[in-house]
């Protein structure tokens, strides 16, 4: 039975299906064919009690933030300010790009957003300096993956959904890994254009008055992430409520720059309902499959079937690794993460890991994802940037980035602490 709903799901997406329908449909197949009750009437049920979390509020927020940041110019004046500071290291603006993903991802929560926004106001400068085109794509793709780890993350807060997990926890245990996984690709760029310095393109110095000057520029994304994330541990509000209180302040930058209109509002709030309709759909197929295979059984038989595979604690870690990297190629991450998360989080917890921290090592494994083909989603999301090219110069640019977050993985095993620390410190 359980290779027969993987295989079923796969070959649904193959044709092209859309997620959410590939899981309703897969959960519709299941319910025929193995319950012994009509659980397939229960799908309104679950459709509301999936979607009546007052948690996921906050996703529809920090989307609007997102699109926000980007339609009012706050963007690419950061990215700007960013280009002067660090275009003279070996890889010019490829390090502004790592950066730029970083400082953005503190605000919006979201991969695809990250990525989109600062691909667009930064590949126009490929060419131009001639920079390695391939590089230059994979620093996208790769910076963006940030969105979900450095808060606010909206995949932190689904996870925190589906396991009871805190998400001011989670938020601290993200900012440690979120910034040595910027550093890190930040070397993989340094390290290849020392090895190739004309992949590094032409370097342009900025005078240090124009450098001081341009910090201004970064004051509103690191003004919108202490709103956002401070107000959390400050005990001010609650993650939903800071989504709102960002809102309100992307809302009010956006009227101090002179870019908040009728029209800019109607994009935004637009492309908020598309997103947010998108990864609702997502939640409540995903839900609804869920208890399809929990009603016939398929996962207690999946639980069983690992735990009598009598593997160690460090062996089965490893094997949900090797699970995600291998099922992270074909699957969308959102997905992903709602489909197995329930049934793996309680294997993991009885082995007796930190939620928190297997949150963290969940969050990169979903980055992972995301620049690792046939189904990445970000090296679809920079590659539908450009107006010509391949495919495969997207991909071939990620690839070096894959094994910084590999490395990363690595150190989360041997140092837990890095990504418990900072949640250790907030007990006390």
């Amino acid at each position: 039975m359980i290779p027969t709903a993987l295989i079923t799901l796969l070959v649904l997406m193959a044709l092209a299906i859309p997620v959410a329908a590939s899981l309703g449909v897969l959960g519709m197949i299941l319910a025929q064919f193995f319950a012994f009750l009509p659980v397939s009437r229960a799908a309104g049920e679950i459709a509301w009690s999936s979607s009546n979390e007052f948690l996921l509020v906050a996703l529809p927020m920090f989307i609007l933030l997102g699109e926000l940041l980007l339609r009012s110019g706050l963007a690419e004046r950061m990215y700007s300010a960013l280009a002067k500071w660090l275009s003279w290291l070996p890889g010019g603006l490829m390090h502004s790009n790592i950066a730029a993903c970083a400082l953005f991802a503190a605000t919006s929560g979201s991969s695809v957003a990250t990525a989109a926004t600062v691909g667009t106001v930064a590949l126009p400068q490929a060419r131009r300096y001639g920079y390695n085109e391939r590089l230059f794509l994979g620093t996208l793709a790769a910076g963006g993956t940030l969105g979900i780890l450095i808060p606010p993350s909206i995949n932190m807060i689904i996870y925190a959904v589906l396991t009871n997990t805190s998400v001011p926890k989670l938020y601290l245990a993200g900012i440690v890994p979120g910034i040595l996984l910027a550093l890190s690709f930040m070397l993989v760029v340094l390290i290849a254009c020392t090895w190739r310095p004309a992949w590094g393109g032409q370097r342009v110095a900025a005078p240090l008055a124009e450098c001081i000057a341009g910090l201004v520029h970064l004051l509103p994304p690191l003004g919108l992430f202490l709103v956002v994330v401070g107000s959390i541990y400050a005990g001010i509000a609650t993650p939903t409520e800071a989504a709102a209180l960002g809102v309100m302040a992307g809302l009010g930058l956006a009227w101090w720059n002179r870019a908040l209109n009728w029209r800019m509002l109607r994009a935004a709030l637009l492309g908020t309902m598309r997103s947010t309709g998108m990864i609702m759909l997502i939640i409540v197929a995903a839900y609804f499959l869920n208890f399809v295979m929990s009603s016939i059984g398929l996962t207690t038989a999946l639980t069983d079937t690992v735990q009598k595979l009598g593997l160690s604690k460090w062996e089965m870690l490893f094997a949900v690794i090797v699970f995600y990297v291998v099922l992270g190629c074909f699957m969308e991450t959102l997905s992903l993460m709602i489909t197995t998360i329930p049934v793996i989080a309680p294997v993991m917890a009885t082995l007796g890991f930190d939620m928190i921290w297997f949150g963290v090592v969940v969050i990169v494994l979903i980055e992972t994802a995301l620049i690792t083909p046939p189904v990445g989603l970000n090296l679809f999301v920079v590659h539908n940037l450009r107006p010509i090219g391949s495919m495969n110069d997207v991909i071939i640019g990620a690839a070096p980035f894959v094994a910084a977050l590999f490395t990363l993985l690595a150190a989360l095993a041997f140092f837990p602490g890095l990504a418990l620390g900072l949640p250790s410190l907030l007990a006390q």
